[in-house]
């Protein structure tokens, strides 16, 4: 009987898809996958929106959504964190979706609460307002008391959302799947994989849990820092489906007169907001990845509020190293060197044209050559470089694109605040911090020692490889293909490559020989005058010139 009830809502799903897809005209999407086989297009041709012939393709793309319900909803707005997936003219339409609904009844939400925590409402809490404050598409937030008086926001799930979302998820990935069978570009673009990439966070914003934790790591990072507030999580009165946070009192960034009245000038607040998101990015890799003014408050005592971490970013040490060079890169006008930057942020598709990606870097490099750094926004180059990701195809981290679209929503808050502020004076202690961390001695030896104990790990694998690649060749299943644009251009990369990575280790193996003689010396007690050499004076000379040409190598090449 269950099978047939989701075979009945399956059946169901797929014609208010297609209806939805005719009267936003794309119609020929339900003759391309299938659908009009068993919904015939002419039985919605009294549906159809004769209006939107006028209106652009983004347009009905956010219509399609939002007639579509939650699921969608909530699908295009993660999908506008992603201008790597779309052109920016469809993000641009997807960032105006709404995620505002009806609120549900208040016995509704008070048995999910019920089924979650395991009591009746006037047991758990002293105080519950039967009213919510705030109703979205996955859930609503009312203001309640716990016993001991403290003042929260409880925040409960919809009941069922759960298994309407699998439900569209699950639909979403067979017409993906079909689309790629049927369709070459659904095939080039790997459609499916990035609806699967989409489903995953969705899916994560269904586990509250997830977002308490969020909440917890941050309130970490900011522990020492009075001057950020972060709600705590009450995890005796959250789930899955309920989460219990402190409330946070205070008035919105964007409200003047109540600055004004604190004592507190738009300028000190866009500073602070900038630092601790800096902060977050560059120190902590993980970041709120939604710093709107709805998420930011300022409390009496001048304290910023954060609240509302379902969406966060995270920033692996790689990540931030290849931010670094990528900033550098671009700073410096440096074609080569910006190209590089996204080599090592993303995936280059196998048939990509260097030649056409330099010429669009060059374009882009000249848009922002001379311009004063005040006057640069962080928030917009990245996207302009993410558009150019997208045009030839390559892949970036999603965290990475998140970042992208924070910086852009950053900006927007802070020049609200004072338009004359620039996140880039804030963003340059951190990067500096960053450039002086990869220049130290104790983290190039680190680095080095890795890449050695890389290749040795290649070098023990390397007998059982060329045992499997021998099998291969004996059973005649070999495959070759060579493809020969620009490869003398890869094997001078190649070159350049080997020769640092050699002269690495070399030096790596001199500082320890010289390491060793000094402590030798100081052991023994004895003189380092060999032949009457001062051998650790001119052993230290030779070093400090050697580390001085291959840090000036390595900062000509753009990689810092």
């Amino acid at each position: 009987m269950i099978g047939i009830n989701r075979r009945i809502r399956h059946l169901q799903r797929y014609r208010d898809i297609a209806k939805a897809f005719v009267r936003n005209g794309f119609g020929f999407l339900v003759k391309e996958l299938g659908l009009a086989d068993r919904f015939p297009i002419s039985s919605f041709r009294s549906e159809e929106d004769r209006e939107h012939k006028g209106k652009t393709t983004g347009e009905r793309i956010r219509l399609f959504l939002e007639e579509l319900g939650p699921t969608f909803v909530k699908f295009g707005q993660i999908a506008s964190t992603r201008p790597d997936l779309l052109p920016a003219d469809i993000i641009a339409e997807l960032v105006k979706l709404q995620d505002s609904v009806p609120p549900i009844p208040y016995h509704e939400a008070a048995a999910v609460l019920e089924a979650e925590l395991g009591a009746p409402v006037e047991e758990l809490f002293a105080r519950f307002d039967q009213t919510p404050v705030a109703a979205a598409s996955i859930g609503q937030v009312h203001l309640a008391r716990l016993p001991d008086g403290r003042a929260v926001a409880v925040k409960i799930q919809r009941p069922n959302i759960q298994e309407q979302i699998e439900t569209d998820l699950e639909i979403l990935d067979n017409l993906s799947r079909i689309a790629e069978h049927r369709m070459e570009w659904a095939a080039n673009y790997q459609l499916r994989e990035r609806i699967s990439e989409l489903s995953q966070s969705l899916r994560a914003e269904l586990d509250y849990t997830i977002e308490g934790r969020n909440a917890e790591r941050m309130a970490k990072a900011f522990e020492r820092d009075h001057s950020i507030h972060i709600p705590t999580i009450y995890w005796d009165y959250s789930s899955r489906r309920v989460l219990t946070m402190e409330l946070i009192n205070g008035y919105k960034i964007t409200d003047n007169e109540a600055l004004s009245e604190l004592g507190i000038t738009p300028k000190r607040i866009a500073e602070r907001i900038t630092h601790a998101m800096f902060h977050q990015i560059f120190e902590e890799g993980l970041f709120h990845a939604d710093p709107h003014p709805g998420n930011l408050l300022i409390e009496h005592n001048g304290v910023i509020g954060m609240i509302d971490f379902g969406m966060v970013g995270r920033m692996t040490p790689s990540m931030k190293t290849n931010f670094g060079s990528l900033i550098i890169a671009m700073r410096r006008n440096s074609t080569s060197g910006i190209i590089r930057a996204i080599e090592a942020l993303g995936v280059l598709p196998a048939d990509i044209d260097m030649r056409k990606l330099r010429d669009d870097i060059d374009l882009l490099r000249d848009k922002y050559y001379d311009v004063p750094l005040s006057r640069v926004s962080l928030g917009e180059s990245v996207s302009d470089l993410f558009t150019v990701a997208y045009n030839h195809r390559i892949r970036i981290p999603s965290d990475f694109m998140l970042l992208g679209k924070t910086l852009l929503t950053l900006e927007g808050v802070v020049s609200s605040l004072d338009p004359e502020f620039s996140i880039i004076s804030v963003a340059e202690p951190f990067g500096r911090r960053l450039f002086l961390d990869r220049i130290n001695p104790r983290s190039f030896a680190e680095n080095a020692f890795q890449q050695v104990s890389d290749y040795a790990d290649l070098l023990a694998d390397l007998p059982e490889t060329l045992r499997d690649a021998s099998s291969v060749v004996r059973k005649g299943k070999l495959r070759t293909e060579m493809s020969i644009p620009e490869l003398e251009t890869l094997l001078r990369k190649i070159d350049r490559v080997g020769n640092r990575l050699s002269f690495s280790i070399v030096l790596l193996s001199f500082s320890i020989i010289m390491v060793g003689l000094i402590i030798g010396s100081s052991l023994g007690r004895q003189s380092s005058i060999i032949w009457h050499f001062p051998v650790i004076e001119i052993g230290f000379g030779i070093a400090a010139f050697m580390f001085l040409f291959l840090l000036t190598a390595i900062f000509r090449s753009g990689r810092f």
